[in-house]
């Protein structure tokens, strides 16, 4: 009876596997079974996951960054003291120049339309002042719209508001009130700007003797023609004849808001002359505020209070520098500065006299 032989061998002594048996397959097999036990006890063991009942195992803990210690702000020198008071008076020419070429144009635009809205609404009812008293016998209100001056040479349609103090010269043209009205006889004074809220009289430097004035009240229309422009030290004009009309328009004269002095242009009236009212007050009673180059009294008072506030939102914009940062400070105190230097210019020319 065959049976396989066992191999004894160095190969054999130094193996780890069980000696095999050849030469049948049942020896095959249990050799094959062997090396399979062999690879499963080599293959290294994974740690068992946690069941639902275990714990995850702590995470090391994260290393924090320690506090930096902030910087040392730079002492503020005086050349730093120096710039900011320079950009806040910048700020404030800046919305000063703004008012008086923007913002105040804007205004006067506004304050004609609604005035002659009502001038027309007036005239339509016959009921325009023609006088210095009204219907119900008291004098006009200041800012009363009273007639309708046209130059075509000059390219000037205003309309003629009552009064000539500063305050009512930011609206229009003013009618002085202790003269007669346009278009009767004597002599109607009337007075403009000549820069700032739209500059009505501005140009009137450029009339020539002969160039035609229109004016319309509630009396009609009325013609007159340019006859002279004088300055300070010029002749006066010949005094009128009974029945006879003149108009005298007033503005300042020189350089934009730096005037040398009164311009006058005398007008003739060509036109029939018209019935004078009842009058009560004289050159005498009018109030210095209305006369040529009149300024309001307390007007360098209310500028004082707008300075303050301005110099409180500076002191602001600079509080929110130093907090905030540099950009936030810009974003919102730049936009306030120059909303309350508008304010303070517009503070100031009615401070100043009323003709620029």
């Amino acid at each position: 009876m065959s049976t396989g032989t066992i191999e004894h061998g160095p190969e054999a002594m130094n193996s780890t596997a069980p000696p095999t048996r050849t030469g049948t397959g049942r020896a095959r097999r249990w050799t094959e079974t062997s090396r399979t036990a062999v690879t499963e006890v080599l293959r290294p063991v994974r740690p068992a996951r946690p069941t639902g009942g275990g714990s995850r195992p702590p995470r090391p803990p994260r290393l924090r960054r320690l506090p930096t210690a902030p910087r040392p702000k730079a002492p503020r020198d005086t050349r730093w003291w120096a710039g900011a008071g320079l950009l806040a008076v910048s700020l404030l020419l800046v919305a000063f120049v703004a008012q008086v070429a923007v913002v105040s144009s804007l205004q006067h635009h506004r304050a004609q339309t609604l005035a002659y809205d009502t001038l027309r609404t007036t005239l339509a009812k016959a009921e325009a002042p023609i006088g210095q008293l009204d219907l119900t016998e008291e004098l006009v209100p200041a800012g009363t719209p009273v007639g309708l001056l046209e130059i075509p040479s000059i390219g000037l349609s205003e309309t003629i508001l009552e009064g000539t103090s500063s305050d009512v010269l930011r609206s229009g043209a003013g009618h002085r009130r202790d003269s007669v009205m346009p278009g009767q006889a004597g002599t109607a004074v009337v007075l403009g700007r000549q820069v700032a809220y739209g500059g009505p009289f501005g140009s009137l430097a450029r009339l020539q003797p002969g160039d035609i004035v229109k004016v319309t009240t509630g009396q009609g229309d009325h013609e007159y023609r340019v006859v002279s422009l004088r300055r300070a030290g010029d002749p006066m004009p010949e005094e009128l004849r009974a029945g006879q009309g003149r108009l005298e328009l007033q503005t300042a004269d020189g350089l934009a808001l730096f005037p040398s002095g009164v311009l006058h242009v005398d007008a003739e009236l060509i036109s029939e002359t018209q019935a004078n009212p009842s009058r009560v007050m004289g050159y005498a009673a009018l109030p210095a505020a209305e006369r040529a180059m009149g300024q309001a009294s307390g007007g360098w008072f209310a500028v004082f209070f707008a300075l303050v506030f301005f110099t409180a939102a500076a002191i602001g914009v600079w509080w929110l520098w130093t907090s905030w940062g540099r950009w936030h400070a810009w974003l919102v105190g730049v936009p306030v500065l120059l909303t309350l230097g508008v304010i303070t210019a517009d503070t100031v020319m009615d401070a100043l006299p009323n003709l620029l």
